[in-house]
């Protein structure tokens, strides 16, 4: 063969390799008793939990890791897990905080003491990346078979369950679950399904959980950079939402949640580009705002999240919604299965003002704001349950979505189990399986 042939042949070789291996993998089938959509806050409580029940248990995540809220979206202070000097919420999901803070040497806020309106006292801080590597190892444990970089293409119900298409790099598989679980946070499989769902024609704003150090807040002459970041603002250099108009809140917090990114939107994949390049370049505006300063010559990034914190897209319509009524009233629900705490907290463009509950005041959530109205082999967690949209701005915390995660992993492993559907397992197995497992439940 001379040389030209060889090389041809070579070539021919080595296209046909690639193209083989860049096939995705078709045909493949999976089983499970209880599929999980959204391996974040919620979805991967609800995993843990259906698999230290011994369902069969798949959890798919469109990223690169667990925690969602908590690890890639940045807000690494979850809470609120006590109210008026007691415990409210514990489980699976105190479990990982506190074994985070653990294995970190970091330390729990003083919970005797009471915060007044500075709720934010009893928020945990927890190493993100951390707590993200002992969730994964707590799935593991739990026998959950975890499918990162995935998400779902197709839903269709059967006769006992459903059947989910899963796409992902250089894969293409189909699961037969009995019990699907949307955690993705905008009940995006709800909507694939076709079932209802609500949202408002103006979204609450996100925020990029950012910190920058590198000064001393105490010593700036704060009426002067108010008015040099007003005269940047009118002359486009700024944006008013990159400080919510506030400087001196923005310095004394580095940028963490002091700033707002508009129509923070999560629900489609051009939507969820478009507030993560929004987020960075607004980070990028007040750091070269900030630079050109005196006292800021050692400005540098602290931490800085892969996205944007996103706050509300879509919830579902429930066989039971909660009303900021019921939550502000502290309602126990008859099928109440988790505790919720935390202030109204309804964002706007340029800030936020909560408010607050009164004292003695601690919120349920409801079994029924978790199952999608006249479905079947369904279940949601997370911030799309079925509320009213004051009462979700409160209902959307990591502690109370942790709860709401682990009351559905329970129902759902119990339903699988039983061969029956979420509405119809005794409230009395699902509480008596939470309570095995840590959780708090509600009494009447």
């Amino acid at each position: 063969m001379n040389r030209r042939k060889f090389l041809t042949s070579l070539s021919a070789v080595s296209v046909g390799a690639v193209s083989a291996a860049e096939q995705p993998q078709s045909g493949h089938l999976l089983t499970a008793d209880v599929l999980i959509i959204g391996g974040g806050t919620a979805g991967t409580i609800a995993a843990i939990q259906a698999g230290r029940l011994g369902a069969r248990t798949i959890l798919v995540e469109a990223g690169s890791q667990l925690g969602g809220t908590t690890t890639t979206g940045g807000v690494n202070l979850p809470g609120l897990f006590h109210a008026w000097g007691k415990q409210v919420i514990a489980g699976i999901g105190w479990e990982l905080v506190t074994s985070a803070v653990e294995l970190n040497n970091d330390t729990l806020p003083d919970f005797t003491k009471p915060t007044g309106k500075q709720h934010y006292k009893h928020q945990v801080r927890v190493c993100g990346p951390l707590y993200a590597a002992l969730a994964e190892e707590a799935c593991l444990k739990a026998g959950v078979q975890l499918r990162y970089y995935e998400f779902p293409t197709a839903v269709e119900p059967t006769g006992d369950g459903w059947k989910v298409r899963l796409a992902g790099k250089g894969t293409n598989v189909e699961v037969a679950a009995k019990q699907l679980v949307d955690c993705t946070g905008n009940a995006s499989v709800v909507g694939m399904i076709g079932l209802p769902r609500l949202r408002e024609k103006t979204t609450q704003p996100g925020t990029l959980m950012y910190r920058l150090e590198g000064y001393e807040a105490g010593g700036l002459d704060l009426t002067a950079l108010q008015a040099k970041a007003a005269a940047a603002v009118k002359a486009g250099v700024l944006k008013l939402t990159d400080f919510n108009g506030n400087i001196a809140g923005y310095l004394r917090g580095g940028g963490t949640n002091a700033m707002h990114v508009p129509d923070a939107d999560s629900s489609t994949s051009e939507t969820h580009t478009a507030t993560n390049i929004r987020g960075r370049q607004s980070l990028l505006r007040m750091m070269r705002f900030l630079k050109q300063q005196p006292d800021f010559a050692a400005l540098h990034i602290e931490r800085m999240p892969a996205e944007t914190g996103v706050r509300e897209t879509f919830r579902i319509v429930g066989e039971t919604t909660v009303t900021v009524d019921d939550y502000v009233k502290g309602r126990v629900f008859d099928d109440a299965v988790a505790h919720s705490f935390y202030p109204i907290d309804l964002h706007v463009e340029h800030g936020v003002k909560p408010e607050h509950l009164k004292e003695g005041i601690v919120p349920t959530i409801p079994l029924g704001a978790l199952i999608p109205k006249d479905s079947k082999n369904l279940m949601v967690a997370g911030r799309c349950l079925s509320s009213d949209r004051l009462a979700n701005s409160a209902l959307r915390v990591q502690a109370s979505c942790m709860a709401m995660g682990q009351a559905a992993g329970a129902t759902a492993a119990l339903a699988a189990s039983a061969g029956t559907t979420p509405s119809q397992v005794p409230l009395t197995g699902i509480r008596r399986a939470l309570a095995k497992h840590g959780a708090i439940v509600p009494k009447a």
